[in-house]
């Protein structure tokens, strides 16, 4: 006897629009305007330490709020109360950044700055977890590649405007601050599409559904869980050890006059890139398996890393960005899938999809240490912080590849069952 979704899933294009929005925003915080205004309030010496500082800063609300508002949203049984109100207060975060940088300088600025960034975390990660929860909750686990797919090229068409829209304020010679208002807009309108488009009362899809909830404290003995979040967290650790300090690497090894512009050059490429890889990615995953697609992304991410140490021009830094991408994409659109299918119980979808969250936001503390080691091997030779930092992400990024292959293959043999 099989069980059958109540009703017919929601579009992945519908259900992927916040990650749409929420993918602009970081990009455009953490990459392009977080390191710039960094670098005017504290100075050129500390702005690998004080980059390092903000993403740990960030990182205690990513790791404290997701678990616990998860937990409250299978409680009530609701997702989207907690999407709008999380939503709410990420603008309101950025209006705080925004004006901080308009209005203040030196210390007193970016302590009001980390301000904002504090306001900016709870909310995103207020919203995450519920809206974690919806693929494994609406997705019959046959569809789930697709879905992840679709997410994943959302994901990357989101970072892609991004890092366009942050180009092109440069190519017009206007101020980067205008990139804040323009953030809460891409962040705001997508959020409005899944609000309106996905159903708040929905059961959840497949066999899960009538599995009671694992205990907080039995959850991590529940094997493909426990294999999928060490894995997930090592490829955040890589992609946590470069991400902060790319803007850096383009002034500082590449010689790039402007390395707001080349950085967002870049990572363009790294985006187009992924989204070729990611539908292809999450779709090929549902017929052959989640782990032979990490295995290649995982591999291509570690070797794009080390080779971007060797390259010597810009011009042929930007082909070695785009094939990071293509690795990016397939494991992104494979990652919502593998952590999906690795979930023990229906009962408890947000919780425990807040916690594999945290294997996402606690490697962010990495950029602390990370920072503090980038300005120490510069100091004392020159880029060998940025030859440090580099091959650590391989390394991290080929240990994921490694341990991957402990995730069950029972996980495996019930999404092909369910397929059939």
């Amino acid at each position: 006897m099989t069980s059958t979704p109540a009703r017919a899933p929601v579009s992945p294009w519908v259900l992927s629009a916040f990650w749409f929005g929420t993918a602009f925003h970081w990009l455009a915080l953490l990459l392009i305007l977080m390191p710039a205004n960094v670098l005017d309030f504290v100075g050129p010496e500390r702005k690998g330490s004080y980059v390092g500082l903000l993403t740990v800063i960030g990182a205690v609300m990513a790791l404290v709020i997701p678990p616990i508002v998860g937990a409250h949203s299978d409680r009530t049984g609701r997702r989207l109360p907690y999407l709008k109100l999380g939503v709410g207060v990420n603008l309101v975060g950025l209006g705080v950044m925004g004006l901080a940088v308009a209005l203040l300088d030196g210390m007193s600025g970016f302590w009001v700055y980390v301000l904002g960034f504090l306001l900016v975390q709870f909310g995103n990660n207020y919203a995450t977890a519920p809206y974690s929860a919806l693929i494994p909750q609406l997705v019959p686990v046959s569809q789930r590649g697709r879905y992840s797919g679709a997410m994943g090229m959302l994901q990357a068409a989101g970072q892609l405007l991004g890092a366009l829209s942050a180009f092109a304020l440069g190519q017009l010679a206007l101020p980067s601050i205008l990139l804040f208002p323009l953030t809460a807009l891409a962040l705001l309108v997508p959020s409005l599409v899944t609000m309106r488009g996905v159903p708040d009362d929905a059961p959840p899809a497949g066999p899960q559904a009538t599995q009671p909830p694992a205990p907080w404290t039995t959850l991590f003995a529940h094997r493909p869980f426990l294999w999928v979040f060490i894995t997930r967290a090592l490829f955040a650790l890589g992609q946590y050890s470069v991400q902060p300090f790319l803007q850096y690497y383009n002034g500082d090894v590449l010689g790039q006059k402007d390395p707001v512009t080349s950085n967002s050059i870049m990572l363009a490429c790294i985006i187009v890139a992924s989204i070729v890889s990611a539908l292809i990615g999450g779709r090929l995953s549902d017929r052959v398996g989640r782990k032979p697609v990490i295995y290649v992304a995982g591999t291509t991410m570690a070797g794009a890393a080390l080779l971007l140490l060797i390259v010597p021009s810009f011009a042929l830094a930007l082909p070695l960005a785009a094939l990071f991408g293509l690795g990016f994409g397939a494991f992104t659109s494979v990652d919502w899938a593998l952590g999906s299918d690795a979930m023990p119980s229906a009962r408890s979808f947000a919780r425990d999809m807040g916690i594999w969250h945290v294997a996402f936001v606690a490697p962010q503390f990495i950029s602390g240490p990370q920072g503090l080691l980038l300005d120490w091997g510069n100091a004392r030779a020159e880029n060998l912080g940025y030859t440090l930092v580099f091959s650590l992400a391989a390394a991290f990024f080929m240990l994921g590849v490694i341990l991957v292959r402990n995730v069950p293959e029972q996980v495996q043999a019930d999404r092909h069952a369910a397929s059939a």
